[in-house]
């Protein structure tokens, strides 16, 4: 579960849901609005319009959010 932020940034919001999409509680071919599974009603509107800001929509893929990765070999 995303852990509770009185003021989210996108920076932030990038990094919980790496994590999200590293543990595999999310994939990176989902919309962005899946994510809400994991914050109260209350956050989600703080974590929308943080999106919003950003040019982001909550129907955008969360692989748009995430940008570039660096893939490390096995």
């Amino acid at each position: 579960m995303l852990s509770t932020i009185e003021t989210y940034n996108i920076e932030t919001i990038k990094d919980e849901i790496r994590e999200l999409v590293d543990r595999g509680k999310l994939c990176r071919n989902e919309p962005i609005y899946h994510v809400c599974r994991f914050i109260s009603p209350r956050e989600w509107i703080c974590f929308e319009c943080e999106l919003e800001r950003n040019d982001y929509l909550s129907r955008d893929w969360i692989i748009d959010l995430l940008g570039d990765e660096e893939w490390v070999e096995d």
